[in-house]
């Protein structure tokens, strides 16, 4: 893939839900971290919209914006037409004409067979490959059994995002990380905190994946709390780290909801992980079946 690719890219799923995001939009852009994440749905909308107003503002911005088709919210359907339209509207909001990698997003609504069926959802995504409109296509998904290594298996995508499923908790997405890994593709890793459990957020200390989580499942993350005190080093850090450091992984997806998160980035990857550290965390043994499917 040409798309030159960085350890972390921001993800923007939140960026319209709150007031005063027009400014966060300007800082994504502003920033050390030059690759985006957005998605036709992300915030009905805006997401893009508030990315691509951005880009007429800071129109000096050095940024790679990735996204992703969606189905029709209304309806469900997610056949080529809806692709071609989706893909017609993330680029009208965010200002340009191409993108260098556009994703299938959470294909629930169809089934593999549609999807790669003519008319379907994945012919429409190699069309606009073909014709020069985005530079790599890739699927991005979360759980639903073993739909995203249905889709890897197909040889159609250049590229996987997975979320929730590969953390310092969780290791469910190992066989997406072998398959993807087998045919060279690339790989985003997104949501490394699980969904907050791992980044101190309280409001999320009972729940990964946005699910609540098991007795057994908390225990453990104690016990890693536990060791990153003992050792010196943030939950959170480790968290973010662990992916960092898988080489299946090429880019791990941080999503960005508010300044303070943004400014807070620079000193997590900053971290310097102690030798020795990710040893202990193997003798911690492996983790409790997360709540994610």
């Amino acid at each position: 893939m040409k798309t030159p690719l960085e350890p972390v890219t921001l993800g923007t799923s939140g960026l319209g839900r709150n007031p005063g995001d027009e400014r966060l939009a300007e800082a994504l852009l502003s920033g050390r971290f030059r690759l985006l994440d957005t998605s036709n749905e992300y915030a009905e909308g805006r997401s893009e919209t508030f990315i691509g107003q951005a880009l007429k503002n800071v129109p000096d911005a050095d940024v790679t914006i990735f996204s992703k088709a969606d189905r029709d919210v209304a309806t469900g359907v997610f056949d080529g037409d809806r692709v071609m339209r989706s893909f017609e509207e993330t680029t009208s909001r965010l200002g340009v004409e191409t993108l260098p990698i556009y994703h299938l997003h959470d294909p629930m609504t169809i089934t593999l067979r549609e999807a790669m069926a003519p008319g379907g959802a994945v012919p429409a995504l190699v069309s606009l490959r073909e014709q020069g409109l985005v530079g790599a296509i890739g699927i991005a998904a979360g759980g639903w059994g073993t739909m995203v290594q249905d889709y890897i298996r197909t040889d159609a995508f250049d590229a996987v995002l997975t979320h929730n499923r590969y953390t310092l908790v969780d290791r469910r997405a190992e066989d997406i990380l072998e398959l993807a890994t087998e045919r060279g593709m690339t790989v985003f890793n997104a949501a490394p905190f699980g969904g907050g459990i791992l980044s101190g957020s309280p409001r999320h200390a009972g729940r990964y994946g946005y699910r609540p989580i098991s007795p057994e499942f908390a225990a453990h993350v104690e016990r890693l709390r536990e060791l990153c005190e003992r050792r010196g080093v943030g939950l959170a850090a480790a968290a973010l780290h662990f992916s960092l450091a898988e080489p299946r992984i090429h880019s791990t997806v941080v999503g960005i909801t508010s300044l303070a998160r943004l400014e807070g980035l620079d000193a997590l990857v900053d971290t310097v992980i102690p030798d020795g550290f990710w040893a202990e965390v193997d003798a911690l043994g492996t983790p409790p079946a997360s709540p994610v499917d």
